[in-house]
């Protein structure tokens, strides 16, 4: 078991029996109930304020969350057409480092460009901005929530395309223990555990998963060579919420979690190990507003290999070896949201965040051993305070917000060292950098029907370049992208109208118009073709490229994006469609990408489930997705081709306690393909056949 989990596990054990201990005194009673009127232990932080009609915003709910075909985070993202990761394969086959998520066809990197907040708290790594999706079991998830747009001030920076808000699940909407296990296609398992401790002073959670298989051949069959096999993946995770009431109107919540994914790219020399250690503490409270203290720490620790495969696919030869990829987060938040007038509220807080980490690798390869080793990295720091108003006055509601963040790169380090005799090859000092960013956000909403809601918003949004951008370099299959130290931060700035129509409680119709603009947008720019000793990766062959992170001038987005659900007695349906048209402006080095579509955005998504649920606990469900064509590069050299899959789980009780479940992702095999090594095409998720068995003990 890696150290990390281990001392997690332990951790975890301590402080549920703290917690237990500590209410065991009081009654049984449901957390929420609030039968003096008090304020009572919620587990939750501060509500946005109601008045906020003005944005395009999506809620998946927790039945949705707990029944996608393969119960992971990702699938039930995928409902809301324009919201992706940077490739088509979800986390149990891609590559960690290219889990980016981000909306709205702002692409062409692998760094988050969309923020990901749970219970409050930043989830992109510390080093690098993706989402180690491993990490979240949506069992325990109350529900997601997605602010489509960018300009967030309330949650900082990041927030260039929109926000997406995980919540906890609180013991209210949950059994006191629920277990699952299931086992799929090619010697897969996934198992779960969540269990709750009610008391009237408070309430504890915990909640367990482990995923495995052995995995499928990334490589297509017509492309595969004697070097390609499976490719398999090991991951878990675990975590507790711990929430006390400490006085009549506040609570203290406390909340830690730990993760660990192994898997590697279905060739030697590619295994890829992920780990890490969240901890949290909030203090909320108050009676007539609302106020919230938050402090929390990260760790995390990655390691990744890299290989060459030669054209016939027979040889496959170690490239880089990224040993250790320590990092660590720290953070913290004030919040006060005050209701001044009965229409009228205002919040306002700051929140700051420091990142430090680096890259150790083994680099230069010779007759398959490493000739040097590299050491690179830095830290980053934001902090900044802002002020939201919500005003709701009749039929019209409006929203202004804005914050302004200070931002320092600093210590950025590199050193190369030769290992036949320990001298240092290289070493050099990145120049300590800093500035002021400002982010604001207006929305208007206005009802001129009780069905009918019609909505503006003007945003702006910034995000600071990652210490993987910054640092580190990296290799996928042939190609090598390079660091860059001296990357500025992005700028986002935008627009959108939309109609928000329910003519009926359980039926509604959204659709946003959008026109985005981001400048100084870092992507990986193609410098040159192979054959070449790409500078600060190392030699390519002839079937690659050699890249750079670099800032181009910008990407301009507009779009379309619908949405539309309908609820006929037991019977739900539900649809999401985005058309994306984005363009490269470009000059100088990165000239030859202008007026090109950047590298992973198809320019049509589509989502759609209908869901039959005759009474409790029972349902069968079918979602179709869509993801047209797509250019895997930035020249727009390689195209993906469009793929179309479907989806079907089914849940039957089996008495009162348990349920019996069968899915199948991806049920017609499509291909979908994700990427190209050398000229093979590489896919993503093959049909995966689960049956599985979830049991609910009674309150």
């Amino acid at each position: 078991m890696p150290p990390l989990i281990k001392s997690a596990l332990q951790m975890l054990a301590a402080t549920a029996l703290a917690s237990a201990c500590g209410s065991a005194a009081a009654q049984d009673a449901p957390a929420t109930d609030n039968v003096a009127g008090d304020i009572i232990v919620t587990g939750r932080g501060i509500d946005q304020a109601p008045e906020q009609r003005g944005y395009d915003v999506i809620v998946i709910d927790q039945s949705r969350l707990a029944s996608t075909a393969s119960h992971r985070l990702e699938d039930a993202l995928a409902d809301i057409a324009g919201l992706a990761s940077f490739r088509r394969s979800d986390s149990r086959s891609a590559n960690p480092t290219s889990q980016g998520i981000t909306l709205r066809g702002i692409g062409g990197n692998a760094a988050s460009r969309a923020l990901l907040i749970l219970d409050g708290v930043p989830q992109q790594d510390p080093f690098a901005g993706w989402v180690a999706f491993p990490a979240y079991d949506p069992a325990r998830l109350a529900r997601v929530r997605v602010t489509r747009g960018g300009g967030s001030a309330i949650w900082g920076p990041g927030a260039e395309t929109g926000t997406v808000e995980l919540d906890s699940l609180v013991p209210d909407r949950a059994a006191p223990v629920t277990a699952g296990m299931a086992y799929g296609s090619r010697d897969s398992v996934d198992a779960s555990l969540t269990g709750a401790l009610i008391r009237s002073g408070g309430f504890a959670t915990v909640s367990a998963a482990y995923q495995r298989g052995d995995g499928f051949a990334p490589i297509v069959a017509a492309d595969r060579g004697p070097v390609d096999r499976a490719a398999p993946y090991e991951q878990a995770s675990i975590a507790l919420r711990s929430v006390i009431q400490i006085g009549a109107a506040s609570e203290l919540q406390a909340a830690l979690q730990g993760f660990s994914d192994r898997r590697d790219r279905g060739l030697d020399f590619t295994a890829n190990r992920s780990e890490g250690v969240d901890a949290s503490v909030r203090l909320v409270g108050g009676s007539r507003g609302r106020w919230s203290l938050l402090g929390y720490v990260q760790t995390r620790n990655f390691a990744s290999q890299f290989a060459s495969v030669n054209e016939a696919r027979t040889v496959v030869s170690p490239t880089l070896d990224q040993y250790a990829v320590p990092a660590t987060g720290i953070g913290g938040r004030v919040d006060v949201s005050l209701p001044v007038w009965r229409t009228l509220t205002v919040r306002a807080g700051g929140d700051v965040r420091a990142l430090s980490g680096e890259t150790r690798e083994l680099f230069s390869y010779v007759s398959g051993r490493a000739t040097r080793r590299r050491v690179a990295g830095g830290s980053t720091r934001t902090a900044g305070a802002y002020a939201d108003i919500a005003l709701s006055i009749g039929s019209l509601s409006v929203d202004v917000n804005g914050r302004v963040d200070s931002w320092s790169i600093s210590g950025g380090h590199l050193l190369e060292t030769v290992l036949a005799t320990g001298t240092g090859a290289v070493t050099s000092r990145s120049p300590d950098r800093t500035g002021w960013e400002p982010t604001g956000r207006v929305g208007f909403g206005w009802k001129p029907a009780n069905a009918l809601t019609l909505r503006a918003a003007v945003y702006r949004g910034w995000r600071l370049p990652t210490l993987n951008e910054l640092y580190r370099p990296f290799r996928a299959g042939a190609d090598a992208t390079a660091a860059n130290s001296a990357l500025k931060p992005e700028h986002l700035s935008g627009g959108e109208v939309g109609i928000d129509w329910r003519p009926l409680p359980r039926a509604s119709l959204s659709v946003t118009v959008f026109d985005n603009r981001l400048d100084q947008a870092i992507s990986n720019v193609t410098i040159a073709r192979g054959p070449i000793n790409c500078p600060g990766v190392g030699i390519i062959s002839a079937a690659g490229s050699c890249r750079r992170r670099d800032n181009i001038d910008a990407i301009r987005a507009q779009g379309i994006e619908v949405d539309a659900s309908i609820g006929l007695g037991s019977v739900a349906a539900r649809a999401s469609y985005a058309f994306t048209d984005p363009r490269i402006t470009a000059t100088g080095i990165a000239a030859p990408l202008d007026g090109l579509i950047p590298a992973q955005v198809p320019a049509h998504q589509a989502s759609a489930t209908i869901d039959w649920a005759p009474r409790p606990q029972a349902h069968m469900a079918l979602t179709a997705r869509y993801s047209a064509s797509q250019f895997e590069d930035d020249l727009n050299a390689r195209r993906l081709r469009g793929a179309f899959t479907l989806d079907s789980t089914i849940a039957v009780p089996i008495g009162k306690r348990v349920t019996v479940e069968a899915r199948a992702e991806n049920l017609f095999d499509a291909v979908v393909d994700t990427g190209f090594s050398n000229s093979a095409r590489e896919r993503s998720h093959p049909r995966t056949l689960w049956i599985g068995m979830r049991l609910t003990a009674a309150r």
